[in-house]
């Protein structure tokens, strides 16, 4: 029989109890269930600024919602490009688009997954606004590189933290490198309000700018208040503050647990051939949103197509090549499905000069490798020694398989 493995997807792998259930009923007893007029959100942004060491956090709607307000609070001019990684979710590129700039996509090192300064500089041209750097699955990208290159190219960097609660870079926290970082407390995310995220930064400017774009920009306390420009509402309700405050406060100890069991498989799977644990960035701390498990398919034929679906069988979550393309392979960035059948903002009178965007894997072949070849379990704060145990048998048992032409 397989062993039932705890999933972020229910109650099962996640840490949702008697604190969440009081803060809610706090809520409802106040009968003020939006932010504008409720404390539970700003003590939860108050609390996470703390947290790290940032003087201002504004909560939204979402992850997607937060990236938005970090590229809304750029504000690059149409046609401006943004660049930043082709493995992560739609969210984070379809922000760029609806603040009608073009997403470039820069290759990742095919061990850690993540951008480096060489390739974000590869991609930088004299139409590059800003720069996005996602700390995938919890492993931070080489940040004193990235903010080098900055500097030298007097370009922001949004930082993309959705899977990164408490990784740290040289004992920082990534999210306090960049101009903007963004949070996500989507279903699956270290802590999790169902949906949700956070805008952090230190400047005053930008953070002004990300208030009032998340609130249909209207100026909330000035002597005569106006909806200064255009912009949605992504504002975050009390009820969802109220478990994003509760899980907050759980989340250190949630963290600590994830890295325990991570560090355990990567030592009961050394050694065996054609599977390798996750390569951490130097100085760092991963913080295991997923564990990223790296197939050798000249090892192990099949790859990690063959590893994944026969530890699917066995009963361990996982997903072999994750996202399964890189994103400037789906429809609406392949084919420019935008506004209409406009193409904009990729055809605009700002880019009449520009050669056509065309985006093709023969420019991000680091990509490319480390799709082809990652395993990414789930992982969650509820897993245990056993569910490990169980794990790292079924590896060396359908490793062993693979690598005697087994099926």
């Amino acid at each position: 029989m397989p062993m039932q493995m705890p999933s972020d997807a229910d109650s099962s792998g996640r840490s949702l109890g008697q604190e969440e259930l009081d803060l809610l009923t706090r809520v409802i007893e106040s009968g003020t269930l939006n932010c504008t007029k409720g404390t539970v959100v700003r003590e939860f942004e108050q609390e996470f600024a703390s947290f790290m060491g940032l003087p201002f956090c504004r909560s939204t709607s979402s992850g997607t919602a937060a990236v938005h307000a970090a590229v809304a609070a750029i504000d690059p001019e149409p046609g401006d490009e943004i660049v930043t990684t082709p493995i992560t979710d739609m969210g984070a590129i379809a922000a760029i688009l609806y603040q009608a700039a073009v997403p470039v996509f820069a290759d990742v090192d095919p061990l850690t997954y993540n951008v480096t300064a060489d390739t974000l500089a590869a991609k930088i041209t004299d139409r590059t606004r800003a720069l996005v750097v996602t700390h995938l699955f919890g492993n931070p990208c080489d940040m004193a590189e990235v903010m080098e290159l900055a500097a030298e190219r007097d370009l922001p960097v949004i930082e993309d933290c959705a899977q990164a609660y408490c990784t740290r870079y040289r004992d920082q926290y990534v999210g306090t490198f960049g101009a903007v970082a963004c949070f996500s407390l989507q279903q699956g995310k270290h802590i999790t309000a169902g949906e949700g995220g956070m805008v952090l930064a230190s400047d005053p400017e930008l953070a002004r700018r990300m208030t009032l774009f998340i609130d249909k920009a209207w100026g909330y306390g000035d002597p005569k208040p106006d909806h200064y420009f255009l912009a949605p509402n992504y504002r975050m309700t009390e009820l969802q503050g109220a478990v994003a405050l509760a899980q907050l406060r759980k989340l250190e100890g949630m963290v600590a647990q994830r890295i325990a069991t991570a560090d355990l498989l990567s030592a009961k799977i050394a050694g065996v051939p054609g599977v390798f644990a996750p390569v951490v960035t130097p100085d760092s701390v991963h913080t295991y949103w997923r564990y990223a498990l790296r197939v050798d398919s000249e090892t192990l034929p099949g790859g990690a197509v063959a590893l994944g679906r026969r530890m699917q069988q066995a009963g361990v979550l996982c997903a072999p090549r994750y996202v399964q393309k890189p994103a400037f392979e789906c429809q609406v960035l392949r084919d420019h499905r935008t506004f209409g059948d406009s193409e904009f903002p990729y055809r605009c009178a700002q880019r009449a000069d520009a050669p056509p965007v065309v985006y093709d894997r023969a420019d991000t072949p680091g990509s490319i490798e480390a799709l082809e070849g990652v395993v990414v379990l789930g992982w969650n704060e509820r897993y245990r020694e056993e569910h490990v145990t169980f794990i790292a048998d079924t590896i060396r048992e359908v490793a062993g398989e693979l690598a005697a032409g087994e099926g």
